[in-house]
């Protein structure tokens, strides 16, 4: 009988209300993941629900919101996540600290919701070049992670 397959590997996307760019970016990475990954997304303080332009915005580019309400991000989440990206929320005051100790990278993007929709388009469009140039760099690595696990030719 064969292993069970691996557990997909998690880039966990994070704001602090879970109400525009994390969720975008969570719809636009699920798009189409890379093999063996996904996305998830999470709010330091998430609000009760998502900005009412967000899903209007993503329909324009044909996607959907994610099936889930703005959520907090978990301590357990941040951990187990292979990929942690901030949207701008390090200079925020509820911030976690545990979350600025962890590896991470900060798209550091401002919050579309304080913007006309030109730049919440604007906003939107920078997240989907940031996602698609992110599963490029995940697929980049999976292809040399083979590369090099190959074994070489008599």
């Amino acid at each position: 009988m064969a292993p069970p397959p691996d557990p997909p590997r998690t880039v966990l996307f994070i704001c602090i209300g879970n109400a525009g760019r994390s969720l975008m970016a969570e719809a636009m990475f699920n798009a189409a993941p890379p093999d063996g990954w996904r996305a998830i997304s999470g709010g330091v303080r998430p609000a009760p629900a998502p900005n009412e332009r967000t899903g209007p915005m993503l329909a324009e580019i044909g996607l959907t919101l994610p099936d889930h309400a703005p959520q907090l991000v978990t301590n357990e989440q941040m951990d187990r996540a292979s990929l942690r990206v901030t949207m701008g929320c390090l200079d925020d005051a509820s911030c976690p600290a545990r979350l600025k100790k962890l590896e991470l990278r900060d798209w550091g993007l401002p919050d579309p919701a304080k913007l006309d929709d030109a730049g919440f388009r604007r906003v939107r469009d920078q997240l989907r070049q940031r996602v698609e140039g992110l599963r490029a760099e995940i697929e980049l690595e999976r292809r040399r992670s083979a590369a090099r696990s190959s074994p070489t030719p008599p």
